[in-house]
């Protein structure tokens, strides 16, 4: 069996392109140009993808009625991105279903569920409804690989990582998605490429359950990845079946000579994906084939699905702090590989010193004059996301701050927070803070917590708590396991906050 230091070419085919991206931006112009030129196009929920929508169904030569319930919203008319189109309305606030019935397509942005508008009966009816997502990729050349990620924790980090190690590697890639720039800004780059400067080779997609709602018919990708899957989102899913369902969704247009990427051991995963076990090459995180991590070692170990050779990636070099990065690391370079567009085993290694993480996700804000570490993880909204940055902590001795308002988990009859009781205690103590903050409390405290745990009303109470206990050498660790509205506009703003209360302790 032939060892190399992490080569994993999963695909049959040629790593040579299939045709250049000359040729890539002449068809895209010659099939889409304008396209939906005499159609009506509504797009459906007015934030960052809706907009992102609006925009290319214009540019392919549609009208657009776009509509959202926020009355507060600034119609498109007035917005100077959309300066110059007549062929464009903006209902905000209730709007005549009839007015969807007339369109010929209706384009709905992730934050809409499919209950409001009427949209799963015309789902049902086999109308034209599409997600943002679909919406884009109908655009995208079929010689743009596209690598997707989803999951409940994680997905962020290694699709960050992925973009990092292509962009190190010179490989032309837009990366986005649900992480930040929807995916209809990199079709509208092929529908008004100027040059070839505009165009990319690789489009590295976070994926979110919420985008998976309606099924597609263009988007495909050739690498996809669930990283994971615990309780979240429920109170719009219903049932981890159908959270898992939607996850599993990203494979239902992949073909024979594809990667999925999947945990191993879920069993709502492994139920769900069953309907697609054919249609794939199959990686497991945690398993051969597939990818294992010796955290000691720092080493990761494939086995490639295909042909079953061995492979290895050294993982010393990686700059993020928390152990679990190493598996970020070591999925997001097994995804890069298994895109084939000519990337060797040894270049993969370099990347590895040049990853860094995303701004709230164990981001070391600063050591302060007392020798005390304080660390930013606002991103970890849900249980799971804290369980795995405290796992990633196990050599630190630290203050961890927790609460904002606590998911609901429908499946159990607990909030979750009972399953850190076992990791805290190797910790120095923990901080409850928000609208959830008591209830996080008695649950520690009636688990058995052996550590202190105090109460607080704010995230700057909870600071000031942390900063007072704190000596040389520990950890003050915001990873509050709950979303954050009830003090803050989100999770960035949160962290944001955060970060001025710990630079406040260098003053």
């Amino acid at each position: 069996m032939a060892t190399t230091l992490l080569s994993l070419p999963l695909q049959t085919h040629s790593t040579k392109r299939s045709s250049s991206p000359t040729s890539s931006l002449r068809r895209v112009r010659a099939a889409v140009g304008l396209d939906l030129k005499d159609q009506r196009v509504a797009v459906i929920g007015l934030g960052a993808s809706g907009r992102s929508a609006a925009r290319l169904a214009l540019a392919r030569g549609a009208s657009v009625l776009a509509v959202d319930k926020n009355e507060e919203l600034v119609p498109l008319e007035d917005d100077p991105h959309f300066a110059g189109f007549d062929n464009l309305q903006t209902i905000l606030g209730r709007c005549d279903d009839r007015l969807l019935s007339n369109a010929d397509r209706v384009v709905v942005s992730p934050g809409v569920p499919i209950q409001e508008y009427g949209l799963s009966t015309s789902i049902q009816s086999e109308r034209q409804v599409m997600s943002e997502l679909d919406f884009a990729a109908e655009v995208l050349p079929h010689d743009v690989k596209v690598l997707a990620v989803t999951g409940t924790n994680g997905k962020s980090t290694v699709t960050t990582f992925a973009g990092q190690m292509l962009k190190h590697l010179g490989i032309e890639a837009f990366v986005g998605g649900n992480l930040g720039t929807p995916l209809s800004d990199a079709a509208i780059s092929y529908v008004q490429a100027s040059s070839l400067h505009d165009l990319f080779q690789v489009a590295v997609v976070e994926v979110s359950s919420y985008q998976m709602e309606i099924p597609h018919k263009f988007f495909s990708p050739s690498v996809a990845v669930v990283l994971n899957l615990t309780p979240d989102h429920l109170e719009r899913h219903g049932t981890m079946q159908n959270y898992a369902a939607m996850k599993c969704r990203l494979f239902s247009r992949m073909k024979h000579s594809k990667l999925a990427i999947l945990p191993v051991g879920n069993k709502y995963i492994n139920e769900a994906f069953s309907c697609h076990a054919d249609r794939c090459n199959v990686a497991r995180i945690g398993d051969f084939p597939g990818i294992k991590i010796d955290t000691e070692a720092k080493i990761a170990e494939f086995r490639n699905p295909a042909n079953g050779s061995i492979n290895y990636l050294q993982l010393g070099a990686l700059k993020a702090v928390g152990t679990h990065n190493y598996s970020n690391a070591a999925v997001a370079a097994s995804a890069v590989l298994g895109l084939d567009v000519g990337i060797s085993a040894d270049s993969i290694n370099s990347t590895v010193e040049t990853l860094s993480l995303l701004p709230h996700r164990m981001q070391v804000v600063c050591t302060d004059e007392f020798g005390v570490m304080w660390v930013d993880d606002s991103k970890a909204t849900n249980v799971e996301s804290t369980y795995t940055g405290l796992m990633g902590l196990k050599d630190h001795k630290a203050i961890v701050l927790l609460g904002g308002v606590a998911k609901v988990l429908s499946d159990r009859g607990s909030n979750g927070f009972e399953q850190l009781v076992g990791l805290l205690k190797h910790h120095k103590g923990v901080i409850t803070f928000g609208s959830s903050g008591e209830m996080i409390h008695r649950t520690l405290c009636d688990g058995g917590l052996s550590i202190p745990c105090y109460k607080t009303k704010t995230l700057a109470e909870a600071a000031i708590c942390a900063r007072s206990i704190a000596r040389n050498g520990d950890t003050i660790l915001l990873s509050p396991g709950c979303a954050s509205f009830d003090e803050f506009r989100n999770f960035e703003h949160r962290g944001e906050v955060f970060q001025k209360l710990a630079l406040q302790s260098l003053e």
